[in-house]
């Protein structure tokens, strides 16, 4: 068992290396944008949200 597990942690180390990790203003970038749209979302929803509340209650009437 041992001897699968270290070949793994080596390929798993070499890996890491290769990995090209995203700058400080890209990831700003990017979390900025998925507040952004997600803002953007739940406002859509909620508005979406009520008229169909608002559609129900005039139809059940």
């Amino acid at each position: 068992m041992v001897e699968k597990i270290r070949p793994f942690f080596e390929e798993v180390k070499a890996e890491m290396f290769k990995v090209t990790w995203a700058t400080k203003q890209e990831a700003i970038a990017g979390t900025a944008l998925v507040v952004i749209v997600s803002v953007v979302l739940s406002v859509f929803i909620g508005f979406m949200d009520l008229g169909f509340s608002k559609l129900i209650q005039i139809l059940l009437k």
